[in-house]
């Protein structure tokens, strides 16, 4: 970390400058940016559980389409 002081008869201004140009050269602020929404990995056995979940589920709703309970979806958007 880099610590920043007001020179001497500096004003706040140039000084806000200055730290500002310094943030950006740094990277710092770039890269803090970068991983603020990053999300962990999931691991193997979350993968599975979660692939499994929509498995039943989709088997579920194709089960009921079959039956005649849903109603048939259109899939395309247009």
């Amino acid at each position: 970390m880099v610590e920043f002081k007001r020179k001497k008869g500096e004003s706040f201004e140039a000084f806000l400058r200055r730290f500002n140009k310094r943030l950006q050269q740094s990277g710092k602020l770039y890269l803090a940016r970068q991983i603020q929404y990053l999300q962990p990995e999931k691991s193997r056995d979350e993968k599975k559980k979660s692939a499994l979940i929509r498995k039943k589920f989709r088997e579920g709703k194709e089960y009921l389409r079959k039956i005649g309970k849903l109603k048939e979806e259109n899939t395309r958007r247009w």
